[in-house]
């Protein structure tokens, strides 16, 4: 066993005792944050905040309907964990995110029952549309680790989720299927997980003028994907980077100082950028997080 192994075993080791400790308090759905004070419309005085950009409050009884936010506001972000875990595996990103500016940041449980990545897909739509009701905001930023990443993309991907996803951060997610999926043989959302599924087929199929951009983490330590290859995105009609991490392996991605920086960094890319991408057409590439 090399040293880099070894070295990442033993960190997957200690994120696995430490995430074992947070597991049961993310057990419980967490509670939408409160609204913000509603701003004035425009043309009418100041708006009125709390100093710190909280989202604009949902008018009483109206419910449904969205209010219009500043365009220079950031969009929410939605973290979406994996297979057989909760929310609690974004508690180190969280506050990092947090800790650096980050707004609003909401976690969406899926039950470990789910029996069907389309199903997972379809409450995680359901959960955007009401938080862009709730906040005003037309889209959200995602970030999925291993599954929820599938999760996320098939909802972009074959649920029109492109038109509420601006940017879709994905840890470790088979996008291509994966030969190593724990229980493959008893759980059908994990044999979806596998290369050759019918989940896999469907998001190989043409995706033209798809609005949100990806990112995806892969690391070449990360003993759940195999090929490690297959936790990039490669799509002919998405606009796509693949961000190689040396060092880390699948437990830690969510929770690697590294990982969250760049994380960061994906998710404040400003929309100039993303709009001439867009534009020019669909983007691919790789980089690399050290």
């Amino acid at each position: 066993m090399s040293s880099a192994l070894l070295g990442a075993t033993a960190l997957e080791l200690a994120v696995l005792a430490g995430h074992l400790v947070a597991y049961p308090f993310g057990l419980t759905p967490e509670r939408p944050p409160p609204p913000g004070p509603t701003p004035r419309p425009a043309g009418t005085g100041a708006d009125h905040t709390d100093g710190g950009g909280a989202a604009p409050r949902p008018a009483t009884g109206h419910p449904a309907t969205a209010l219009p936010v500043a365009a220079a506001a950031a969009p929410p972000v939605v973290l979406l964990h994996g297979f057989i875990d909760n929310r609690s595996v974004f508690v180190v990103l969280r506050r990092a995110l947090t800790r650096h500016g980050h707004r609003h940041l909401e976690s969406l449980n899926y039950s470990p029952l789910t029996r069907d990545i389309r199903t997972a897909a379809e409450l995680l739509g359901r959960h955007v549309e009401e938080i862009c009701v709730r906040t005003g905001h037309s889209r959200v930023d995602v970030v999925g680790h291993s599954l929820g990443g599938l999760i996320a993309r098939y909802y972009v991907q074959r649920l029109g989720g492109d038109r509420r996803v601006r940017t879709l951060v994905t840890l470790g997610t088979p996008h291509g299927g994966t030969a190593v999926a724990p229980g493959a043989g008893i759980h059908p959302i994990v044999r979806q997980m596998r290369g050759g599924s019918s989940v896999i087929e469907e998001l190989r199929t043409p995706a033209p003028g798809c609005r949100t951009r990806f990112v995806s983490f892969w690391s070449e330590l990360d003993q759940v994907m195999v090929p490690v290859e297959t936790a990039c995105v490669d799509h002919p009609d998405l606009d796509a980077v693949n961000v190689r991490v040396t060092g880390v392996g699948h437990l830690a991605l969510p929770v690697h100082p590294t990982v969250a920086a760049a994380i960061r960094e994906a998710l404040e890319a400003p929309e100039a950028e993303e709009g001439t991408a867009t534009a020019a057409g669909p983007r691919t590439g790789a980089t690399s997080a050290a």
